[in-house]
């Protein structure tokens, strides 16, 4: 009976506590979207990847050379008009260059790894600087108007539904925090334009 009462005692207060509380909402994923320095972030990294892409480009075009090449030492090394001794160097070349492709496709497929790893390495850092960056100012705004809680109603759970899925008397400060955030967008791209002079 003690613990009912306790129970009963403990919920009021809460309940009491919590009409005083002031609750406030963010979409995070439009933050992140709306911030200038995503934007310069995004068109870094896609510089980033067309260079990676550029690199596999390249080596698939020796390797394809080195196809051409192995054709022709085919043809070669089969060619009647040549003598013996002729078409038996052609396919000891022959033999040389296919172990040369097996080992450029095999670095190829490695490149392509490791360099894949480091991108999508590069792309996690990104985006947790410009997440940190953001919850600096979401925290800052929180405090300055007074929210005892802030929660994100861009977040999912693991099943895919919003975690918050209804709010009443929460103020949605999204568009704040993202003036806020692009308040220097201006500022930062003089100094560049400066430097370009």
């Amino acid at each position: 009976m003690k613990i009912i009462v306790a129970s009963l005692v403990l919920i009021t207060a809460l309940s009491t506590q919590a009409a005083d509380l002031k609750f406030g909402v963010i979409d995070m994923a439009k933050a992140f979207s709306e911030f200038y320095k995503t934007k310069e972030a995004s068109e870094k990294f896609k510089v980033n990847v067309e260079k990676a892409t550029q690199e596999v480009n390249e080596r698939w075009s020796v390797y394809k050379n080195m196809l051409g090449d192995i054709q022709k030492l085919q043809k070669q090394a089969q060619d009647p008009i040549l003598t013996g001794e002729e078409r038996a160097k052609r396919g000891a070349e022959l033999q040389e260059k296919v172990k040369e492709v097996r080992a450029l496709e095999q670095e190829i497929g490695e490149f392509q790894n490791r360099r894949q790893g480091q991108l999508k390495q590069e792309d996690v850092q990104i985006r947790k600087g410009l997440y940190e960056e953001i919850l600096v100012v979401v925290k800052d705004k929180a405090k300055a108007d007074g929210y005892d809680f802030a929660f994100d109603k861009s977040g999912v759970s693991l099943s895919t539904v919003p975690v918050l899925l209804y709010y009443k008397d929460a103020v949605d400060f999204t568009d704040e925090v993202v003036v806020e955030l692009n308040k220097n967008a201006g500022s930062a791209a003089a100094p560049a334009a400066d430097a370009k002079k």
